[in-house]
C-alpha cells in the first residue's frame, strides 16, 4: 500500500488541502443564507449554481488541461478558486454567491480533472486500488475537517473563507514542487449517453438519482438539521460524522457486490439509504439517533455512485469505459444540480423533514427501477463482473478502470 502511493503522495496531499479549505463551502454559505433570512428555494438556487459549475468544468476543463499541461491548468484553478473564496466576504448578497459557486464549480472541477487523469495514468494496474482508495481517503478526511472550520468566526465573520483561501492556496505547493513527471493528456472518445442507458440503465438511473440525493445534501443538510435545533459547532459535528460515514462503508459494500449480483446490492442500498431518510425526516429534535443515523445515510449514499458505475461497467466494453466515465459524472452533475431546488421544494411544505423526505423518494424509485431491471434481464455472471473500485461522487477520472481488462458484454443480459 505505501509502495503504491508514495509516487503520488504530493498529489494526495494536494487535494487533502485543497478540500480541507472548500470542503465546508457548501455548509457554510447556507448557513450564512439562512441567518441573513433568505427562503429555502435561494439557498437552494446558490447550491445549485455550483453543481451548474461542476458540470460545465467537467465538459471544458480538458481542454485547458490539453493546452497548458496538468501543473500550470491545476495552479490557474486553484488560484481562481482561492480569490472567488474571498469574494465571499466583499458582499453577503445570493446573485454575487451564485456567481461565485458557479465559478467554485468550475474550478473544482478542473482540479478533479487534473488530479485524477495524473493518478490513473501513474498508477499501475495492480495498484490502481490502492491508490484510487487512498485519493479517497484524502479527499474525504480534508473535507471531514474542513467541517469544524465553520465555527471558527467568532466576531469576525470574514474569517472562515480567509481560511478556506489559505488551504485552497496552500495546496498548489505539493504539486509545484514535485519531482513526479505529469503525464500526457490523453483525448477521450466520444460516448452518447443512450449508449450508456442501453447498456446499463440501472446504473445510469442510479448515477442521476445519486447526484439528486447528494446534491440536495450538500446543499440544504445543513439548513435541515439546525431547523431540528443544533447549534454551529454540532451541525459542523453532523457533516463531519455523515462524511466518515461515507468512507466507512465504501469497501463493505463494494466487496458485497463482488461477491454477489450487483444489482441486488444496488437496490438494497437505495432501499436502505430510503428507510434511513424516512427515519431522520421523522425526528423532531436533535440527539444522538441524529448522528448515528446520519452515519449510516452517509455509509449508504456515498457508496451509491461507485457501485452504479461499477455496474456500468460490467455492462459496456472495455474500450467504452474511458468515455462511459465522463457521461457517468455529467450525468451526476446534472443531478446534483437540480438536487437543491427539488430539496428546496419538499422543505418548503415540509419544514423539519422535507430534505429528507426528497431523498426517501428519489431513492425509493430507483430502488423500485432496480427491482424491475433484476426481473427484465438476467444478471451478469460473478466471473464477468469487473472488481468494484471505491471512488468519490463528484470526480470525472476516478472511476476509470484498467484499459487492458477483457471486454465485457456490451448490452445488459447479452453474454460476450
Amino acid at each position: 500500500m505505501l509502495a503504491a502511493i508514495t509516487p503520488v503522495r504530493s498529489l494526495l496531499l494536494a487535494i487533502f488541502m485543497l478540500m480541507a479549505g472548500s470542503g465546508f463551502m457548501a455548509t457554510l454559505l447556507s448557513l450564512r443564507l439562512e441567518r441573513a433570512g433568505q427562503s429555502t428555494i435561494i439557498i437552494g438556487a446558490v447550491a445549485t449554481a455550483y453543481f451548474a459549475g461542476l458540470v460545465i468544468g467537467a465538459l471544458r476543463s480538458g481542454r485547458a488541461v490539453r493546452r497548458v499541461g496538468h501543473i500550470r491548468a491545476f495552479a490557474a484553478f486553484v488560484a481562481l478558486l482561492s480569490a472567488s473564496t474571498l469574494g465571499y466576504a466583499l458582499f453577503n448578497h445570493p446573485l454575487l454567491w451564485s456567481g461565485l459557486r458557479f465559478i467554485d464549480g468550475v474550478c473544482v472541477a478542473g482540479v478533479f480533472v487534473c488530479l485524477e487523469s495524473w493518478l490513473n495514468e501513474r498508477a499501475t494496474v495492480e495498484a490502481r486500488g490502492s491508490v484510487l482508495a487512498a485519493y479517497m481517503v484524502s479527499l474525504y478526511c480534508g473535507q471531514a475537517i474542513g467541517q469544524l472550520l465553520l465555527g471558527a468566526s467568532g466576531d469576525l465573520p470574514a474569517v472562515p473563507f480567509q481560511l478556506a483561501s489559505m488551504l485552497i492556496s496552500l495546496s498548489i505547493i505539493p504539486l509545484c514542487l514535485t519531482r513526479t513527471s505529469a503525464p500526457p493528456p490523453a483525448e477521450a472518445s466520444s460516448f452518447g449517453i443512450a449508449t450508456l442507458f442501453a447498456g446499463s440503465p440501472l446504473g445510469t438511473v442510479g448515477a442521476v438519482t445519486t447526484g439528486l440525493m447528494l446534491g440536495a445534501f450538500y446543499g440544504l443538510a445543513a439548513v435541515q438539521v439546525r431547523r431540528l435545533g443544533l447549534d454551529l459547532k454540532q451541525t459542523a459535528n453532523f457533516m463531519t460524522i455523515v462524511i466518515l460515514g461515507g468512507v466507512a462503508l465504501q469497501w463493505p459494500l463494494g466487496r458485497l457486490s463482488d461477491l454477489y449480483d450487483r444489482r441486488q446490492v444496488i437496490v438494497l442500498s437505495f432501499a436502505a439509504t430510503l428507510c434511513v431518510s424516512l427515519a431522520i425526516s421523522l425526528l423532531a429534535s436533535a440527539g444522538p439517533a441524529l448522528l448515528i443515523l446520519g452515519a449510516m445515510f452517509g455509509g449508504l449514499s456515498f457508496a451509491l455512485y461507485p457501485l452504479c458505475v461499477a455496474h456500468c461497467n460490467d455492462r459496456l466494453l472495455g474500450s467504452q469505459r474511458v468515455a462511459a466515465s465522463g457521461r457517468l459524472v455529467l450525468l451526476y452533475s446534472v443531478g446534483a444540480a437540480l438536487g437543491p431546488i427539488g430539496g428546496a421544494l419538499f422543505m418548503t411544505g415540509w419544514s423539519t423533514g422535507g430534505l429528507f423526505l426528497f431523498i426517501a423518494l428519489c431513492a425509493g424509485g430507483t430502488a423500485a427501477f432496480g427491482l424491475w431491471r433484476q426481473k427484465a434481464t438476467p444478471p451478469v455472471p460473478a466471473p464477468e463482473q469487473q472488481d468494484f473500485q471505491i471512488l468519490p461522487r463528484t470526480t470525472p477520472i476516478a472511476s476509470l478502470l484498467d484499459p487492458n481488462t477483457p471486454d465485457a458484454p456490451a448490452v445488459e443480459g447479452q453474454q460476450p
